[in-house]
């Protein structure tokens, strides 16, 4: 892959810090649901210390991930000294396979002390989603490998744009909130859409060495345009929320993010002649996800005092 921009391999690339948006977002969406309905007591430091506790699940996860990626590939020789430069820890020899396996290990069981912990405050229940998400970090490359069969991208949408926002509101509420699952569901398209750029940036890549990723089943040109369709449908999808009022209309503050859309979209046009825009499918897929995300969360929670303000304003009128 002489055509990709090489990374400093270390540790702080192993744990891959700037990708923990995917995780940070989808827990704020279930926050804010919990939240808005009066859930979450903003008074109460234990409250927010579970709030804490929560993100810190979430990006320990995403790290582990992350970790038990890079092992999982070295390990069954996908990645070599003549094709990896995105994680290249263990084919460079920085760190030993034994090392990089025993931290994403250790990711994961100190997700299961905090999983107790979150149990103690809400109930059992939350104990299936802490199960499904350690299955899904942990398996992606170790194991059954799902990631070999073409089902990364659907265990990213199910586990962080599902599940994850889902179980941030049992966490507060006690149940299943179909709110929680609707507002989630841009997000769930968009951070699904991130993985697609890993896979499409890597595309010819993983043909050469037999890696099975969904796009790698599809024509480049088809994987391209899975990669837009993800990156871009929870536009319309927030339009229609908003429009028949599943969504407050504050939420719209989100359509901001289609500058990084924009953006996002001419990069991925040139991806396929330009060595430098291929490099920077997952970044600008990164931002954008990141931007709407926030957005969308802010615009949630300023629903309330949005509507009221306007409802005032045409009282007095």
């Amino acid at each position: 892959m002489a055509d990709v921009k090489s990374v400093r391999p270390g540790w702080l690339n192993l744990f891959r810090p700037w990708t923990l948006h995917g995780a940070v977002v989808p827990v704020l969406i279930g926050w804010a649901v919990a939240f808005r309905e009066g859930l979450f007591d903003a008074s109460d430091a234990l409250s927010w210390s579970v709030l804490a506790l929560v993100l810190t699940g979430g990006c320990l996860l995403q790290s582990a991930a992350n970790i038990l990626n890079t092992y999982g590939d070295f390990v069954k020789g996908t990645d070599t000294v003549e094709n990896e430069t995105r994680s290249p820890e263990l084919v460079a020899g920085t760190l030993s396979k034994e090392k990089v396996l025993s931290a994403g290990l250790a990711c994961l069981g100190a997700t299961v002390l905090i999983g107790l912990i979150l149990i103690w405050y809400s109930d059992w229940g939350i104990l299936v989603y802490g199960l499904l998400g350690m299955a899904g970090a942990g398996l992606y490359t170790v194991g059954i490998s799902y990631k070999y069969h073409g089902f990364g991208q659907a265990s990213v949408f199910l586990m962080m744009g599902v599940l994850m926002p889902l179980g941030t509101y049992h966490e507060f509420g006690g149940g299943f909130s179909m709110d929680t699952l609707l507002i989630g569901l841009p997000n769930a398209f968009m951070i699904t859409g991130v993985l697609c750029g890993n896979e499409l940036r890597d595309y010819y890549e993983d043909k050469k060495v037999h890696v099975g990723t969904l796009c790698g089943h599809m024509s480049y040109e088809n994987a391209k345009w899975t990669y837009h369709a993800e990156n871009l449908i929870g536009y319309p999808i927030l339009a229609a929320l908003i429009m028949t009022g599943a969504a407050p209309w504050p939420c719209a503050l989100a359509f901001l993010a289609l500058y990084d859309a924009y953006r996002m979209a001419s990069n991925a046009r040139r991806a396929s002649a330009d060595p430098g825009c291929n490099r920077l499918l997952v970044p600008r897929a990164f931002t954008h996800n990141w931007h709407f995300g926030v957005l969308l969360v802010v615009g949630y929670l300023l629903a309330d005092h949005a509507i009221g303000a306007f409802r005032y304003g045409r009282g007095r009128a």
